[in-house]
C-alpha cells in the first residue's frame, strides 16, 4: 500500500466506478483549483494530489496495477507484467526501440486518460515602481476553459459515452511489426477515442465534444518585489483545462519592466542623475533628492565637479531571493548657465579677473568674427 491512498484523496470506495470516480475528481478539482484559492498553499497541494489521484484511478490498467501493488506497480519497479530483473519495464525499453508498447501485452503498455491541458505563457509589463514594491497584478490571457453545459464531458447534456469500438475501451491498439528480432506486437494510442477508451454518442453543441471552450480569463498575480525584465512567475493549474476533464496546464507569466524617466536599474541598484547649479557645485548646499519612499537630504561639499556620485543606502532593489536592498546613486550634473543677466554677467567676469581665466570680451561681434573665421 502506498504511503498516499489515492482512494481516500478522491473520498471513494475502493469498489467505486469509474463514473463515481470521474465524478469526485471534477468536484474536488473545481473544490481546490488555484483560480478559487490564490495565494493558498494548501488548496494547490490538495489540488496537485486530486489530479495525481485521477491520473491513477482514472485509467483501469494503472488502477489495477495500483489496487495490487500500490504505487511501486506504477513504477514498473518489479510490478506487474513484463517488469523486467532489474526493476525496469520492459515496456518502456521496446518503447524507446520500437515507438511502441511491450510485446508482453497492454498490461505494461503506457496508460491512456484525458490529457493534461497546454502550457500557456504571457507578458506582464510593470512599472519600475512595482517591481520594486511587488504587489498584485492583473493578466489577462485566451485560454481554454470548462465547458459548463456538458459539465467537460464533450456529449450532449442528457447523453453519455460508449466503449471504443477500436480498442475496446483500452485505449491503445496493438499491431504487429517487423524488427530485426522477429515479429514484434507493439501499442499506441488509440486514434479513434485519443487513448480515452470511449466515444461520445451525441457531440455536445457548445464544445463540439472538447469538453472546454476558449474565452478570454483575468487572473490576479502576485508579483514579488525585486524582480526584473526575465524573471518569470509560474502559475500552477491557470493554464489550458484539458480536454473532457484533464488536468489543466500551468500559466508563465513573463515580466518586462518598463522604462522609468528618473531612475536606471543596475541589478539591486538604482541609478539618478540630480542636476545642480554653478555656485552650488562651487561653493556647497543642502539638496532634497526624490526617492521611492520619501524625499532624503544630501549634503554636496565643496567644489563638487559633474560626474561625482553619492550613494543612500537602502533606497534601491530589494534581493528577490535573499534578504536585504540595494542602493540609490545619486550623480550630480553641474549646469553650466546658458543664459545670463547684464549684473549676472558682471559678476562672473569679477570672478574670473579675480581667479586670472581668460573669457570672452564683452562685445556682441565678438563670436561672429570667431565663426567666420572657421568657414
Amino acid at each position: 500500500m502506498s504511503v498516499t491512498d489515492h482512494y481516500e484523496v478522491l473520498g471513494v470506495g475502493r469498489n467505486a466506478t469509474e463514473a463515481e470516480i470521474k465524478k469526485a475528481y471534477r468536484s474536488l478539482a473545481r473544490q481546490y483549483h488555484p483560480d478559487a484559492n490564490p495565494d493558498d498553499a494548501d488548496a494547490e497541494s490538495r489540488f496537485k494530489d486530486v489530479a495525481n489521484a485521477y491520473e491513477v484511478l482514472g485509467d483501469p490498467d494503472r488502477r489495477a496495477r495500483y489496487d495490487r501493488f500500490g504505487d511501486d506497480g506504477l513504477g514498473g519497479q518489479g510490478a506487474g507484467p513484463g517488469a523486467g530483473p532489474f526493476g525496469a519495464n520492459l515496456g518502456d525499453i521496446f518503447e524507446s526501440f520500437f515507438g511502441g508498447g511491450s510485446p508482453f501485452g497492454a498490461g505494461s503498455a503506457r496508460p491512456g486518460g484525458p490529457p493534461r491541458g497546454e502550457d500557456l505563457e504571457t507578458v506582464l509589463e510593470i512599472d519600475l515602481r512595482d517591481a520594486v514594491f511587488g504587489g498584485e497584478q492583473l493578466v489577462s490571457v485566451r485560454t481554454a476553459v470548462e465547458c459548463e453545459p456538458c459539465d467537460s464531458t464533450g456529449a450532449q447534456p442528457g447523453t453519455g459515452t460508449s466503449t471504443c469500438t477500436e480498442c475496446g475501451g483500452s485505449g491503445q491498439v496493438q499491431r504487429v511489426r517487423q524488427s530485426i528480432l522477429g515479429q514484434m506486437v507493439t501499442a499506441s494510442v488509440c486514434p479513434s477515442c485519443g487513448g480515452r477508451g470511449e466515444t461520445i454518442d451525441s457531440v455536445c453543441e457548445t464544445c463540439s465534444g472538447e469538453g472546454r471552450r476558449i474565452e478570454t480569463v483575468s487572473y490576479t498575480v502576485d508579483v514579488p518585489a525585486g524582480v526584473d525584465t526575465g524573471s518569470t512567475l509560474r502559475l500552477t493549474g491557470r493554464g489550458a483545462v484539458g480536454p473532457r476533464g484533464g488536468v489543466s496546464g500551468d500559466l508563465y507569466v513573463h515580466i518586462d519592466v518598463r522604462t522609468h524617466d528618473r531612475f536606471e536599474r543596475d541589478g539591486a541598484d538604482l541609478l539618478m542623475r540630480q542636476p545642480i547649479g554653478l555656485a552650488q557645485a562651487a561653493l556647497g548646499t543642502e539638496i532634497t533628492v526624490e526617492t521611492f519612499e520619501s524625499p532624503e537630504t544630501l549634503l554636496v561639499p565643496k567644489g563638487t565637479q559633474t560626474g561625482r556620485r553619492f550613494r543612500l543606502r537602502g533606497h534601491g532593489v530589494p534581493l528577490v531571493n535573499g534578504r536585504g536592498r540595494g542602493d540609490l546613486i545619486v550623480e550630480l550634473i553641474v549646469e553650466t548657465p546658458e543664459k545670463l543677466s547684464d549684473e549676472e554677467a558682471d559678476l562672473l567676469r569679477q570672478f574670473a579677473a579675480l581667479r586670472s581665466e581668460h573669457v570672452a570680451p564683452d562685445d556682441p561681434g565678438f563670436f561672429s568674427k570667431v565663426k567666420s573665421a572657421f568657414k
